[in-house]
């Protein structure tokens, strides 16, 4: 048997976002759409649970190996609104999109997806009014009906 060898960690590449401030959600299908974004949860990106490898041949150690496919998580977040987005959501609703989200530093992600959920919170006095908002992530072309990952467009200099 051989053991892996270390890696020493190098220096990262690119420029770190230095603060949340600001990361905005934009739906294709309403640019406009009446929401003020204040706490947002960008896509994860999940390898899935590791397939298992191990057998009656092993003799000390359970073995695993990594799936094929990659699934990217939910986008959520946290808004104010208009009252108004009763009737511009329910037109997103379950309905295929292309989704961006902006970060700080003018990176854009656009991927395919649909507005899952609406939820808002409880209204209470001496606290502004806010919605919870999942956007599910599809990697899907609904036009081309072809597989489509996401596209990471970076600003100059990240």
């Amino acid at each position: 048997m051989s053991a892996p060898a270390p890696t020493v960690r190098g220096t990262p590449s690119g420029i770190k976002l230095k603060e949340g401030f600001h990361i905005k959600h934009t739906f294709a299908l309403n640019p406009t759409i009446e929401l003020w974004e204040k706490d947002v949860k960008p896509p994860s990106l999940d390898g899935g649970e590791p397939v298992e490898q191990t057998t009656q041949h092993n003799v000390l150690w359970e073995t695993m190996a990594p799936r094929s496919l990659i699934k990217m998580g939910p986008v959520t977040f946290k808004a104010a609104y208009d009252p108004n987005m009763y009737n511009s959501l329910l037109a997103l609703i379950n309905v295929e999109t292309t989704c961006t989200e902006t970060f700080p530093d003018g990176s854009t992600l656009a991927y395919y997806g649909f507005l899952n959920k609406v939820e808002p919170e409880d209204v209470t006095i001496g606290k502004q009014p806010e919605v919870n908002v999942t956007v599910i992530v599809t990697n899907w072309d609904f036009v081309n009906k072809v597989e489509a990952g996401p596209l990471l467009t970076s600003v100059a200099g990240t």
